[in-house]
């Protein structure tokens, strides 16, 4: 058979090329190209593309010979990567490269914070730059694919990958998919330095039930269209090179056997034309849930579906050709599912550049540029939540503090979830970065204090009571309560440990894990000024601190300069000024809590016909956007620029903040809005647009936003359709969604999407 344009060009084999170097195709010619290439593969080869395989040293190189395999995960040794292109590019019958795809969340060598935190820093243009420096440690390490972002709108904080993604808002989440992509992927598709971004898991993943991790999903069209569906919808807008189809029941059909979803939302209402990946065995699994007949049958539903290519099981290798042959399949499906799979190759530039170069990826891991940028991120995202008294920010001539806790020496638990390739080595710990903050200026003692495990609850959290009602001996727990004794403050570093929150890391209870609440009930009963520094991947119940403690920083899971940024934010050497990006229930009982909920019945003559609880208070502990700062700011002057809108038309906003204290520091503006009637009931607010803003002490800004008349709309239950209903609106602006400053407008028209 004679060779065509794209296949490997003399003197190939000995090149060495950075992926990087790949220029961009047009779109016309690499569909051309896939053209081409398809019409020479044979069933098994094309098959091979639709199959993805766990890197395994044992395995053997038969199968890329035979063109039967088109991507491996977790394989991130570049010398490796490199031997294996080799092999598919030299020795595969049609030159085919391989997909090397990796979990590159929030970081590849460099961890920087978490999803949550990210999203807590309310500032997008960071976000698209972390993603951008953690695919260029993985392209230049041979990754070509990220299964990131995560888009998952998360309500329950007991589900455990609410760290990977961006809390409960649709519209926070949207702008945090589109900058994730951006970052991973670049202007588009083949930029050099970038990856493909696969945003996940389609959809309603992080839903379950009782907030347990691959639990059924049950969501009704308008929570799935208004809310858990519209950042994968900004997430396509955004040119997003792959979408992954989750492992869960959704309203009873398997996410990965899912038509609706995949077909009907995502391939036709959303014209998407990239390519579908599987969660790990997640179509062969359409077995386990009692979805498919057998193996044969999981792979028939998972095609039907539109997943173009199934991770881990090989149930598309070992079953698609007795489908074809039998006729239950065509070879036109085959090559429409085949077809994104080649395309992204050649978007890549993988058949022109396929091999990386080994002494740049070393390079790529030692960047200081990098490193800054993980402590600048780790410092924004960071959410003050409390600090009666002014007590932060320490002075760095305090003359001793106690350092306790048993998060307050440690490294990889810094890094988070989904942090294989990070360097726990390079960590700075949290005692090693306020250690470095002070000097020699003050004394700095440290004492764990408590052991952190996760276990039961009951088995690391026994009675501490003897039968006189005296607290029984705790050598450890005492140490570190005579250090707090002998100190001027005490920093005490308390929370969850990495594989506490992630996947398969669900929790019935949100307390701090172990005996971390009686160390710290002992800390403040010393009377010594307490600073409660809270490392986590989710909300938990702080409530006794929230009344007793004086200062409280939640930090999550910053990263590889998570202790340097901590101290920054202890010593004021940066004001804090990230925002929750979820609401922070007082206990586990309150949960699913979120602002964005509807209004219910109030009756005027009893309070007892209402939404509401009799044993505790209705509001949660901190609300969705609040934040706090070691300055203050004010809102004024909310002017809008008409009083009515048409459905054509738009409605600027304008106010002015003020820094009234007496530090520089930054403030989020958030604005919110209200449809008081309509055809279905609207929640009582809903964020439309925030920015965030450094202001000087005394200075005042005036922020703007423009609102059009599509940015209202909703999926309405009872027209089944998308529209901006006439309506009068309220809007809020302020520093979270308790805001205050209020106006009015109206819309004098509908209109359909």
């Amino acid at each position: 058979m004679c060779c065509v344009a794209f296949l490997m060009p003399a003197g190939l084999v000995a090149q060495q090329a950075s992926l990087s170097s790949a220029p961009p195709v047009s779109s016309v010619a690499i569909d051309k190209k896939v053209d081409e290439l398809l019409r020479q593969m044979t069933l098994d080869e094309k098959i091979g593309q639709m199959s993805q395989l766990f890197w395994d040293k044992t395995l053997t190189d038969d199968r890329i010979k035979r063109g039967e395999l088109g991507s491996y995960l977790f394989l991130t040794d570049p010398h490796e990567i490199n031997r294996v292109q080799h092999v598919a590019v030299e020795q595969s019958r049609l030159h085919i490269p391989l997909l090397i795809g990796f979990d590159v969340i929030h970081g590849f060598h460099i961890i920087f914070p978490v999803g949550l935190a990210q999203a807590a820093s309310w500032d997008p243009e960071l976000v698209e730059e972390i993603q951008s420096a953690a695919a260029e440690e993985a392209a230049a390490n041979g990754i070509n694919w990220a299964f990131a972002p995560m888009v998952d709108i998360a309500r329950d904080a007991r589900w455990g990958r609410i760290v990977e993604g961006s809390g409960e808002d649709p519209y926070l989440g949207s702008i945090m998919a589109a900058a994730r992509v951006r970052g991973f992927q670049g202007p588009a598709i083949g930029t050099p330095g970038h990856l493909i971004a696969c945003a996940k898991h389609f959809a309603g993943y992080g839903s379950p039930d009782g907030g347990r991790d691959y639990d059924s999903v049950y969501l009704p069209d308008v929570l799935l269209q208004n809310v858990y569906l519209r950042p994968f919808h900004a997430a396509v807008d955004a040119g997003v090179g792959c979408i992954m189809s989750g492992y869960m029941d959704i309203n009873d059909v398997p996410a990965s056997g899912n038509r609706f979803l995949l077909q009907d939302v995502l391939r036709k209402e959303w014209a998407y034309k990239n390519f579908v990946v599987s969660d790990a065995w997640a179509v062969y699994n359409l077995t386990a849930h009692g979805y498919a007949r057998d193996p044969e049958d999981a792979a028939y539903r998972g095609l039907l579906a539109g997943v173009n290519m199934d991770m881990g099981s090989d149930v598309y290798l070992n079953n698609l050709p007795k489908l074809v042959a039998n006729g239950k399949v065509s070879d036109v499906q085959i090559d429409d599912l085949v077809r994104p799979l080649l395309k992204a190759k050649f978007e890549l530039g993988l058949f022109d550049h396929p091999y990386i170069d080994e002494a740049l990826a070393k390079s790529e891991l030692a960047s200081p540029k990098r490193l800054q940028l993980a402590r600048t991120a780790a410092a924004r995202s960071a959410v003050l939540l409390r600090n009666e008294g002014g007590l932060l920010p320490l002075s760095q001539n305090t003359a001793s503090i106690a350092v306790v806790g048993p998060l307050a020496n440690v490294k990889k638990e810094l890094q988070g979830s989904w942090s294989f390739t990070g360097a726990p080595e390079q960590v700075v710990t949290i005692l090693d970065g306020i250690r470095n903050a002070l000097g020699s200026k003050g004394r700095v003692t440290y004492e764990p204090g408590v052991e952190l495990k996760r276990e039961l609850q009951a088995t690391v959290n026994p009675d501490t009571m003897d039968p006189d009602g005296n607290r029984k001996s705790d050598e450890e727990l005492e140490k570190a309560v005579e250090a707090a004794k002998q100190a001027d403050v005490v920093i005490a570093v308390l929370g969850e440990k990495d594989d506490m929150s992630g996947e398969y890391a669900s929790r019935s209870s949100l307390a701090l894990p172990g005996k971390q609440d009686l160390l710290l009930r002992e800390l403040v009963a010393t009377g010594k000024p307490v600073v409660l520094v809270l490392v986590s991947g989710r909300p938990l119940n702080i409530t006794w601190a929230s009344a007793h403690v004086p200062s409280i920083l939640q930090v999550w899971f910053p990263g590889t300069q998570g202790g340097n940024a901590v101290a920054d934010l202890l010593f004021g050497v940066t004001n804090p000024g990230g925002k929750l990006p979820i609401t922070w229930p007082r206990n586990v009982g309150q949960i699913p809590v979120y602002y964005n909920h509807n209004l219910t019945q109030v009756h005027e003559d009893s309070p007892k016909f209402a939404s509401y609880y009799w044993d505790t208070s209705q509001a949660p502990l901190y609300r969705f956007g609040y934040g706090l700062s070691y300055t203050t700011f004010s809102y004024s002057k909310l002017n809008l620029s008409t009083p009515k809108m048409t459905i054509k038309g738009s409605l600027n906003f304008s106010v002015d903040v003020t820094n009234t204290g007496k530090r520089s520091g930054d403030e989020v503006v958030q604005l919110y809005t209200h449809q008081q009637w309509g055809s279905a009931s609207r929640p009582v607010r809903e964020l439309k647009a925030f920015r965030r803003i450094p202001l000087a002490p005394g200075e005042t800004q005036t922020v703007h936003f423009t609102l059009t008349a599509s940015d209202l709309k909703f999926w309405s239950p009872e027209t089944r359709a998308w529209a901006t209903e006439p309506s009068t609106y309220d809007v809020w602006v302020g520093g979270s969604s308790a805001a205050t400053l209020h106006g009015q407008f109206e819309i004098e028209s509908s209109g359909n999407r």
